[in-house]
């Protein structure tokens, strides 16, 4: 239906290896839950943890057309670390991100759009420079900290 699209099937085992091999090749990728969450859980150690990484789960669509969806980071609610302030709220806001961004060109909303520009920008700029470094990924930076860099950065995106 879309020809600007390539599709290829391949199964799980090959899909991870490739993932791991190559993971630029992959725009999008559609599977069944089970291996959307192994192949997931994969990728997002490729950018070192998965407190990084969003995802997005859509149901098929109704009979109108819409889906439900259910946008969270990688790692989800990541029980074992509640309450003490070591969460990466990073897969969070790029999982909004990429709701709006759906949201915009799914429905022509251009402020979903942009506002999902503006959040990606934000994470870009707290991170630029390597001094926001995870607790995951060994540095000293906790939720707390995390949060006020990528607030302080949406502030200087959005007045820009």
């Amino acid at each position: 239906e879309f020809k600007d699209v390539e599709l290829s099937h391949m199964y799980v085992d090959n899909a991870a290896m490739q993932l791991i091999r190559n993971p630029g090749q992959f725009d999008v990728m559609v599977t069944t839950n089970m291996f959307g969450d192994i192949l997931s859980d994969a990728a997002a150690m490729l950018t070192g943890s998965l407190g990084m990484l969003p995802s997005a789960s859509l149901g098929e669509a109704d009979a109108k057309g819409r889906r439900k969806a259910l946008y969270e980071p990688v790692h989800g609610s990541a029980p074992d670390i509640a309450g003490q302030g070591k969460a990466n709220p990073t897969a969070m806001y790029l999982s909004a991100a990429m709701m709006l961004d759906w949201l915009g060109d799914r429905h022509g909303i251009t402020a979903c759009s942009r506002s999902a520009e503006l959040i990606v920008s934000a994470v870009d700029r707290a991170f630029a420079g390597g001094g926001l470094v995870p607790f995951e990924l060994g540095g000293k930076a906790g939720t707390a900290e995390i949060h006020r860099a990528v607030l302080a950065a949406l502030q200087q995106v959005a007045a820009a």
